[in-house]
This record gives structure tokens, sequence and C-alpha cells, in this order.
């Protein structure tokens, strides 16, 4: 029992505690944006991780639609059998904080010691993750992506073969031709 007992506070004192966890989409996810963050709208959303650079579908969006960097990332007009619809998008990111119990203990001993603490800014660590979260609209600025719209599976369609598109295009001026 003694060495059970051992190696638990051996694995407990060089662990790192988890405060926030950023979640892990395969794929993409529909929900309501402002449950996945509290800054975004409360309109459903269809929301996937970006592996790519800021501002990279920035980037694709402004290609893409030939924006000329106007009105990029609101209400950008796209058409499904000749309805006009809208969609917006937000990069956002969220941390996963976790708690680093070593550098903790061994300032507790340095302070104990009478000494300076060493690691001091080592206590806690962040690593982020990007996503972005995308809106769509109809003329009427009803939420499309809405369950209850009429159009909701043919806009969550569009909205996902644009994610594919963006995820697999590295030259966004392909994806301009693409259109034309």
């Amino acid at each position: 029992m003694k060495p059970f007992v051992v190696i638990l506070f051996f694995i407990f004192v060089t662990s790192c505690i988890p405060v926030k966890i950023a979640p892990t989409i395969e794929g993409d996810k529909i929900m309501v944006a402002k449950k996945f963050k509290r800054k975004l709208p409360k309109q459903y959303s269809l929301i996937f991780e970006d592996p790519k650079e800021a501002n990279e579908f920035y980037n694709f969006i402004n290609t893409k639609y030939q924006l000329n960097h106007v009105n990029v990332e609101s209400n950008v007009a796209f058409k499904i059998e000749d309805q006009p619809f809208y969609f917006s998008f937000y990069e956002t990111s969220k941390d996963t904080k976790t708690i680093n119990l070593v550098p903790i203990l061994v300032d507790a001993k340095r302070d104990a010691n009478g000494n300076d603490p060493l690691f001091f800014d080592k206590y806690s660590s962040r690593k982020g993750k990007w996503y972005v979260v995308l809106t769509a609209t109809d003329y009427d600025s009803n939420d499309c992506l809405n369950p209850k719209h009429a159009n909701s599976k043919i806009i969550e369609k569009y909205l996902r073969d644009l994610r594919v598109e963006y995820l697999n295009t590295s030259n966004y001026i392909e994806s301009m031709l693409r259109n034309n």
C-alpha cells in the first residue's frame, strides 16, 4: 500500500492541474455562438478549429468574394437558388490553462529557507486554439442556421463546403478562379 501512495503522490506533484480546457472540435459543430464564447452573438453558428495562421480566413474570404477589404467579416453576400443570404465570421481563441505544481512547491521551499522564488512566472501555463465561427442570415435578418429555418440544411451544407475549401486551399487566388 505504501508504494502506491508514494507513486500517487509523485504523479500528483509532477502533474499540471487544468483550470480551463479549450475544446477539440473534429470537423465542425453547429451551436449557438454565445454558448461557445460569451462575446459572440446569440445566433446559431458553424464553428471549426482554424489550424492556419492568424487572419488567413479573412484573406481567404476577401480573395474568394473579391471584397477589396470592405466588410469582409460581416454580411458577405452569397446566393443559393437565386435567393440572397449573408454570412459573417468571427476569429476567436480559447485557452487551455493549467496550474503547475512543481514550480509552486520548489518556490515554497525556497521561500521557507529565506530565498527568493525562481519560478514565479511558471506557476501556470496557457496554450490556445483558434476557431472560426460562421453565422448566416437571410434577407430579413433571420438566423439561417437555426434548425427551424426553412433553408437551414442548404446553408449548413454551403458553409461546410466553404470550410472544406478554406482548409484545402493554400493559394486563395485559386479559390477566386473557381468561382468564375
